[in-house]
């Protein structure tokens, strides 16, 4: 997937194959099995040309590791706890991408339904909340929250 990803266009095994072939001994069958594997497992398409494949990402390398990491997250039985200890084991560098992917996906509140003379309350109040106070206050641990 590295040489895939790197390249960002249809691959043939054979390219794959010239290129690692730099780094070591490899065969044409093994390259050959990893890239049907990746068909297969749906990480890469390919499309015919001539008797050979063009294989191409399906995804990025981001996409990749984010689902990677989705995977472990959701194996855990405590996710808040799994947070932590993997925000502990960040770097300065790694948390700065954090703060910042964070920036980047929050999305402002939308607003609720109008307010009406009923429930907008007194126009100089500031104290009053911004939502009324629930019924049932178990509804926010079944989903029913914002």
């Amino acid at each position: 997937m590295t040489r895939v990803w790197k390249w960002n266009r249809p691959v043939t095994v054979r390219e794959v194959l010239e290129d690692l072939q730099r780094e070591r001994t490899i065969a044409y069958t093994t390259v050959m099995t990893v890239l049907d594997n990746l068909h297969q497992k749906g990480w890469v398409r390919r499309e015919a040309e001539g008797r050979a494949y063009r294989y191409e990402a399906v995804s990025t390398r981001a996409a990749y590791a984010a689902a990677l990491m989705n995977d472990a997250w959701a194996q855990s039985d405590n996710a808040a706890a799994a947070l932590v200890a993997f925000f502990g084991m960040m770097s300065d560098e790694q948390r700065q991408a954090l703060s910042d992917a964070m920036r980047i996906v929050q999305v402002p509140e939308t607003p609720g339904p109008a307010r009406t003379p009923d429930t907008a309350g007194d126009a100089g109040d500031t104290d009053a909340p911004d939502t009324p106070p629930r019924e049932n206050p178990g509804s926010a641990a079944k989903g029913g929250g914002r």
